[in-house]
């Protein structure tokens, strides 16, 4: 039985030494000269101001919440219409209380006033 899994066990010692090797080649290779410049902390190409513990407006966790939503949709949505043809009346049933349950977080978004940047 574990002669079935020696291809897979290949494959894996192949795809460590492989990236361990881009990895050490990458270091081996890099610019290791530092400035003031290089060292300062980067906010959207302008210089920092204020501090990095300054409150959030509520408003960019309620954006990332709503990404969130739409990425596990995607992510539960492409497999789901791959096997359309193969599923059930009642893996479709699940599908729309998955869907149900994500509208709901969507109108919740929408309530928050999520989308509303004024």
């Amino acid at each position: 039985m574990i002669l079935e899994y020696k291809y897979i066990l290949i494959f894996l010692i192949i795809v460590l030494a492989v990236s361990m090797l881009v990895f050490y080649l990458g270091w081996a290779l890099m610019f290791k000269v530092s400035y003031e410049d290089k060292l300062m902390g980067y906010e959207c190409g302008f210089d920092p101001f204020g501090q990095a513990r300054d409150e959030f407006d509520v408003r960019f966790y309620l954006v990332a919440i709503l990404f969130l939503i739409f990425d596990l949709e995607i992510t539960f949505l492409f497999p789901f219409s791959v096997s359309l043809i193969s599923n059930t009346y009642i893996s479709y049933n699940f599908m729309l209380l998955f869907l149900g349950i994500l509208g709901i977080g969507l109108f919740y978004e929408l309530k928050k006033g999520a989308l509303d940047w004024t």
